[in-house]
């Protein structure tokens, strides 16, 4: 199942290997350059195996320097090896041998950051998925356990700190100079688990009382002097800990849980066991350099990797197929418990809209796949969003079908039956077909079909029958290698509203499958006949997403406004303000294209967007208001309904010949019109809403300030000057609010002389703190336009920038990619023409970046024929480049076949 060849890998040629690995006693001599790793693997072949099979190790750029066998040289006669494959021949039968391999490796070399390697004088390793045969041979891959002791050898006065997994054993001087550590996991694991870090770090501890008893000491490792910054990162730590207890029953299992922050790193964070690698972007945080949304992703991604423990770790998937059985699995939990400690309405609306904003448009273009992939060519490229966001979806929706107690009872069922596997996507779903006594086969269709199912609605009341039918009809579209889709198993909760909004009861239901408040669709077209209603019902459909597909609901602008207005469920209050603003922007957008000129934020551009649909927009504003005037709504929720869909919402909904320019003048209209309506109240949130208390990053505090920032862009975008956004600026007292000013200030009035002395000011101020002036770059990449790439060339010849730093390169490039639809999709194709140069640089020290950063011209043939022309052809440019990484070539490869 060897994936670096760049050869298809499929899920049918699944076999177990021929050797069970039985232990592994790793030593590593540090060195920046010519690190020394001795690894100890002792094997006995599998029964049933053919007996004359070879050992087959992988390796990636390794340096063999010596090979033994039970401790005595080995024949060269016996043994095949490149920098990519040992191959081990005439080997026992029956009985256990061992095998001893010495490899030499670089460190400070290793830019693509996979594997050992050593940067701003710290050693690290990521070995998911496939980085650990770049330390040493090994069967690198994910059924292959096995309990790891660690000796490490190093410079003391270099790398005082010297860890791995599990549990430390103990460590002494070692000669001049140097010292050593020893560690011991007792529980088998993968290699992609494997960590190591050493170097000079500051410490922050503190302990947690499991709900056994046990004392487990926690430790978060960050740079000297950042350790105040590392107080909230505990914290979520030791709630996250509790929370797993309370809810799922999972106690952690070793003496020790210790993060390190690192700045170099591919990923947001690594859940190695008892030892996560984090990017320090995810750990450090404080009122003046952090924002409130910095503070929940921290939250929710220290939960993330810790909840790995169990569904990851103490349970891991058997092959790169089941990706999605730790990590959407791991997902679905992570979401849940930010849920409990924040909103649960306002965080299932923002996982909505990030969503439909990536997932939606992974699965409607050429890299669209399953959640449980056939095949692979690449697996660091099945990182996505389908894995991860809509293998979460499809976990939630398994709860939503079986309900709390079973699902839980299903949990435990998995937890105890597979504890120390090496599990599938078929083990787990058993699990929850067992303990509910279900079919589950047809649900399992959402771990095999791409795509996003489309579900059509209509509806009819018979007044004098006092009967409301609800017709549905599915449809998942094609995707590439899957033409023909058959119906899903789509649970959508249902709530039924009078005229006055308040609920409505049926006497009863027929059409099929109703538990509670969830219709169950499973044919390809269903209708649900409600008996016994009174008088015409307004249909709420699937409340708060309980499944990820696109309705196609024709709901005239009353009803959306009854929905918004009265809806007990907040997220569908929320869904119909969004289902009143699309039709009005995507009109718009249709028939402004070309029409008005890019500069046209005022008078003009509201006429021309406007004009498409005067009384949808009427009755938005007024919903809209509406709401965002209520104080017994919460500020999050409401802060949430001011965030118009976004210019990528708009393109997904067109779907077609997309003119970004367009776009962003049809909604920079609207948000102007809102704006001009609610001054008023725009004014009075702005004031309302700010507190002299000091700075906290609870739910409660945040949600208050997003309010406040959400009207401040209002109230700046009514009045079309700078002054309100640069006094914003100037008394903010925490990043949040300065941020979000100085964003406010660069984008609508990038030019002026307030923006650039903010700008310069947010440098100086902020020039000895790397994650900040990601913002400060980031900020910049996303001012709409064709001055963007030009901006964006100009920022890369600024000191602060840093080409080897995926943050700093995420931050720039990246926040342009992705954020500025206007710059980045300019009409000349300039940028796409940067953007293949830029990968194609990037790609020669970091393939995974490169990779991640080319996806941003997945939707090339959504655009309109003269840019989708100009992406095209820097997509084959890229494509006849030599030297690709297998990496970037699988994307791009995709990306024009699709």
């Amino acid at each position: 199942m060897r994936t670096e060849t760049g050869q298809v890998v499929s899920l049918a040629d699944y076999r177990p290997t021929d050797f069970v690995l039985e232990r592994v006693d790793l030593t590593f001599e540090l060195d920046p350059t010519e690190t020394k790793v001795e690894t100890r693997l002792i094997f006995h072949r599998r029964e049933g195996a053919d007996p004359t099979a070879p050992l087959v190790l992988d390796g990636d750029e390794l340096v063999l320097t010596s090979l033994l066998f039970d401790q005595i040289e080995i024949d060269p006669g016996r043994y095949t090896a490149t920098p990519n494959l040992l191959t081990i021949r005439d080997l026992p039968a029956a009985e256990p041998f061992e095998i001893t391999i010495t490899t030499l490796i670089n460190p400070e070399a290793n830019t693509q950051l996979m594997g050992l390697y050593r940067s701003n004088g710290i050693y690290c390793t990521q070995c998911e998925a496939e980085g650990f045969r770049r330390i040493t041979y090994f069967p690198d891959r994910p059924d292959v356990l096995s309990v790891y002791t660690v000796n490490i050898i190093a410079d003391k006065a270099a790398n005082p700190l010297l860890l791995s997994n599990g549990n430390f054993l103990g460590g002494a001087g070692y000669g001049e100079g140097k010292h050593f550590a020893a560690w011991f996991d007792p529980h088998p694991k993968p290699s992609y688990l494997f960590a190591l870090v050493a170097g000079d770090l500051g410490l922050v501890e503190d302990t947690f009382t499991t709900l056994s008893g046990r004392e487990v000491a926690l430790k978060i490792y960050v740079e000297h002097g950042k350790e105040p910054r590392a107080s909230y990162a505990m914290d979520a730590l030791k709630r996250s800990m509790k929370w797993d207890e309370d809810v799922f029953g999972r106690e952690y299992d070793l003496d020790i849980f210790m993060i390190v922050a690192v700045s170099d790193f591919n990923m947001g964070a690594m859940e190695n066991k008892g030892l996560n690698v984090f990017n320090d972007k995810y750990v450090l945080a404080d009122p003046e350099t952090a924002t409130d949304a910095d503070y929940a992703n921290i939250e929710a991604i220290i939960a993330h990797e810790y909840f790995h423990n169990w569904t990851g770790n103490r349970i891991t998937c058997r092959d790169w197929f089941q990706l999605c059985l730790k990590e959407g699995l791991t997902v679905y939990r992570d979401h849940q418990f930010s849920a409990d400690q924040r909103s649960r309405a306002v965080k299932r609306i923002a996982e909505v809209r990030h969503l439909r904003a990536e997932q939606f448009v992974e699965d409607s273009g050429p890299l669209a796949h399953p959640v449980r992939p056939n095949t692979y060519k690449e697996i660091n490229n099945f990182y996505t969003t389908t894995v991860y966001e809509k293998g979460s979806e499809v976990t939630g929706m398994i709860a939503t079908i079986l309900g709390p107690d079973l699902f839980k009872a299903g949990m435990d069922l998995y937890f105890e039956r597979h504890d120390g596997d090496a599990a599938t996507v078929e083990d787990f779903v058993a699990c929850f077909a067992e303990v509910s006594k279900r079919d589950l086969s047809q649900f399992s269709l959402w771990y095999n079909q791409a795509g996003t199912p489309n579900v059509t609605v209509s509806c009819a009341y018979d007044v004098g029958a006092g009967l409301f039918t609800v017709d549905l009809e599915q449809v998942v579209p094609p995707t590439p290698g899957q033409p023909n889709k058959q119906p899903m198993h789509i649970p959508l909760r249902f709530g039924l509203l009078s005229a006055a909004g308040a609920p409505l009861a049926a006497a009863g239901v027929e059409g099929g499958e109703v538990s509670g408040d969830v219709l169950h669709l499973t044919e390809r077209r269903q209708t649900f006949r409600f008996s016994g209603i009174a008088e015409r019902p307004v249909l709420s459909l699937n409340r708060g997403f309980s499944a990820p597909v696109v309705l196609h609901f024709k709901q005239d602008s009353a009803d959306l406004a009854l929905i918004a207005s009265h809806d007990s469920d907040l997220f569908s209050r929320w869904q119909a303000l969004s289902d009143l603003a699309l039709p009005v922007l995507c009109e718009s957008a249709r028939q402004t294209g070309g029409k008005v000129a890019a500069k046209g934020r005022g008078t003009k551009a509201k006429s021309a967007a406007v004009a498409a649909d005067p009384a949808a927009a009427v009755a938005l504003t007024k919903s809209l208001l509406s709401i965002v005037g209520d104080d017994s709504l919460e500020p999050a929720f409401r802060a949430q309904a001011l965030a118009l869909p976004s210019e990528a919402d708009i393109a997904r909904e067109l779907g077609s010949n997309i003119d970004p320019d367009a776009i962003h003048r049809a909604r920079q209209a609207l948000v102007a019109e809102i704006a001009r309506a609610g001054l008023d109240l725009f004014g009075q949130l702005v004031e309302g809403m700010a507190s002299d208390a000091p700075y906290s990053p609870d739910a409660a505090s945040a949600g208050r300030r997003a309010l406040k920032n959400a009207a401040l862009g209002y109230l700046v975008q009514a009045a079309q000057d700078p002054a309100k956004a640069a006094e914003a600026y100037d008394k903010a007292d925490n990043m949040t609010d300065l941020s979000h000013a100085l964003g406010v200030l660069v984008t609508y009035f990038p030019e002026t002389e307030a923006a650039q002395a903010a700008l310069g000011n947010f440098q100086t101020r902020f020039a000895g703190n790397a994650l900040v002036l990601d913002k400060w770059f980031s900020v910049q990449a996303s001012i709409p336009g064709d001055g963007a790439l030009a901006r964006i060339k100009a920022l890369m010849s600024n000191p602060g920038f840093n080409p080897a730093n995926p943050n700093r390169v995420r931050a720039l490039i990246g926040s342009f990619a992705f954020s500025n639809p206007t710059g980045f999709h300019r009409a000349d194709g300039a940028a796409y023409d940067f953007m293949a140069e830029q990968i194609l640089l990037i790609d020669k020290r970091n393939p995974q970046l490169a990779a991640r950063l080319l996806t941003s011209m997945r939707t090339w043939r959504m655009l309109e024929p003269t840019r989708a022309e100009k992406a095209k052809a820097a997509l084959s440019t890229i494509e006849k480049s030599s030297g690709l990484s297998n990496d970037v070539r699988d994307i791009v490869e995709r990306m024009l076949k699709g």
